[in-house]
């Protein structure tokens, strides 16, 4: 299973730069590519685990039953430089029907949260630690405290949720749809980093129609 490149920031596909053989963008010019597959399989997972090297990939854990990991990818031109994992899954819940979950674990500057969430900066705004956090989360045995995130200066249809906070020195985003899911949240979710997990990857459930951005 190969991964394909791709700009961190928007859809459009990046070309190699003969030069450097550093990757370019048509509209954010030079830029780490973001590397996905066209579909989530576990040996596509694999290839993204071996591309991210020690950088944290986190998904929600344990996954709950009838979900399944819909998309990945990470950003960087090598394991050495990797500035940015994603990863999405999706189910069901008895009050929001289908939903989308999206974790982005990045370096300040990268812009793939951003474009996940729909905003208009690279990184969270100003209103992030300010105040006691709306939701924490569990990182391994750590508490991150996030913050909401706003979309309203975004265009298109975004009937979605997005807070954001520090954790291990890089930009920790959640981003859920639809946004009524963010109540999932209370129930004090863990988030694992699996590019140690070993042997229970083979029975993580890959598959389904990967979220659009």
């Amino acid at each position: 299973m190969t991964l394909s490149a791709g700009c961190p920031r928007c859809p459009t596909p990046v070309a190699q730069v003969a030069a450097d053989g550093g990757w370019s963008c048509p509209d954010h010019g030079v830029v780490e590519p973001m590397w996905r597959p066209g579909e989530a399989s576990y040996d596509g997972f694999v290839a993204h685990l071996r591309a991210a090297g020690g950088f944290p990939t986190y998904l929600p854990w344990p996954m709950s039953p009838g979900w399944t990991v819909t998309d990945f990818g990470v950003v960087g031109g090598d394991p050495s430089r990797v500035r940015a994992t994603m990863t999405c899954c999706s189910g069901t819940s008895d009050l929001d029907g289908p939903v989308d979950v999206l974790v982005v674990t990045e370096e300040p500057g990268t812009g793939l949260g951003a474009r996940c969430a729909g905003t208009t900066y690279l990184d969270p705004g100003i209103e992030v630690g300010e105040g006691p956090p709306s939701v924490k989360v569990r990182l391994d045995n750590q508490s991150v405290g996030l913050w909401p995130v706003s979309t309203s200066a975004a265009t298109g249809e975004w009937d979605r949720s997005v807070v954001a906070g520090e954790a291990r020195g890089r930009w920790l985003w959640l981003v859920m749809r639809p946004a009524s899911a963010m109540l999932l949240l209370r129930d004090d979710w863990i988030l694992r980093d699996v590019s140690g997990l070993g042997p229970p990857l083979v029975e993580m459930p890959f598959g389904g129609p990967r979220p659009s951005r």
